[in-house]
């Protein structure tokens, strides 16, 4: 609780007045009455009694206020992370009016993100729990059948256990997936910075991805031809991992016979911005905001059958955000979607 000295009394003060000059109304009535009227006592008494009454009546009510503020910030459980002192509360009610209504705007914020993030374990759990839930069923299903006494045909045998055997290698995905987030997230991932060729990492992403690519005779290619390398200072086993999650996606959303299109630009004298370009199906405003939450999907049934973890953009802006660069994404639908993200250039 931020609070400060005030300079002014004024309740203190007007109270004082008031007692002084009925105590001096009553001292001169009883010494006249009693007809030993002092003039000079009764002038010291209209001199000192204001300093005493002042003094009196400000200590108490601060010892009251503060009693009473303390009690209150004991309720809410405050005293934890707050120093009360009993100099720094005063008579002033419009500064402790100001605190309280300051704490009760606080509480207001940490409640509205307490719910938010109420929400967002809730939609994490039911995310992950769908996602494992799906490949566990299709193993359990395939081995249970097997049991059942397919595993007598050798052709069965060995159809069902590899397909067990591609549900098992889903999860292993997700599971690593997650692992690699979760240390994304807390910090606990150490980047091996060096120097590369940012566009020698595209061609081997592109040579990667060729066959999947080829399935929806989609073209992998440069804005240009570059004839000089390009170097730039990162990990480069994270960001050809980055690199390679905005092609997969650019190939799993995007048309038949389209294209993917990776650009490398002068940003500013120590920055490359990288886009990668595609002419596919687009994202819509109020997803666009939403792509980089772990396990979202803009397309809750399509997605799912192309497979994935549902946390490849999530890693994506991790790593990104972890060399202390920025990533952006533009789309409009049934048009296309450019991400793009930022690195710094190797000095040359």
């Amino acid at each position: 609780m931020v609070t400060r000295i005030q300079k002014s009394y004024r309740f203190a003060i007007r109270t004082t007045i008031v007692i002084s000059i009925l105590f001096t109304a009553v001292l001169g009535i009883y010494l006249w009455n009693r007809g030993a009227m002092d003039w000079s006592l009764l002038a010291f008494v209209a001199v000192i009694s204001p300093f005493i009454s002042f003094v009196v009546i400000q200590l108490r009510v601060e010892k009251f206020i503060y009693r009473n503020i303390e009690r209150i910030y004991k309720d809410v459980s405050l005293l934890e992370s707050t120093s009360l002192a009993p100099k720094t509360i005063t008579t002033d009610m419009r500064t402790l009016t100001d605190e309280i209504e300051k704490f009760a705007e606080d509480k207001k914020i940490e409640i509205d993100t307490l719910k938010i993030r109420e929400e967002y374990r809730k939609d994490f759990l039911g995310n992950v729990s769908h996602e494992l839930k799906t490949p566990l069923f299709t193993v359990q299903g395939y081995i249970l059948t097997l049991l059942d006494g397919a595993m007598d045909d050798k052709g069965l045998r060995k159809k069902y256990l590899q397909r067990a055997n591609k549900g098992v290698e889903r999860l292993i995905y997700i599971v690593k997936d997650l692992d690699l987030i979760t240390k994304l997230e807390v910090g606990d991932l150490n980047l091996e910075i060096q120097d590369f060729d940012i566009l020698e990492l595209v061609r081997n992403v592109f040579d990667l991805l060729e066959m999947k690519a080829a399935k929806k005779n989609i073209t992998l290619t440069f804005d240009m031809d570059y004839t000089d390398p390009i170097y730039v200072k990162a990990d480069k086993e994270k960001i050809q991992q980055v690199v390679t999650n905005l092609v997969v996606n650019s190939i799993k959303y995007g048309q038949q016979n389209g294209t993917t299109e990776v650009s490398v630009e002068n940003l500013i004298k120590n920055k490359v911005i990288i886009r990668v370009t595609d002419n596919g199906e687009g994202i819509s405003k109020q997803n666009l905001a939403r792509i980089f939450e772990r396990f979202f999907r803009v397309d809750k049934s399509g997605s799912r059958a192309e497979g994935g973890s549902g946390l490849g953009l999530a890693i994506v802006k991790h790593i990104i955000e972890a060399h202390n660069e920025k990533i952006y994404v533009e789309s409009v639908l049934d048009i296309g979607s450019e991400f793009s993200f930022t690195l710094e250039k190797a000095s040359e």
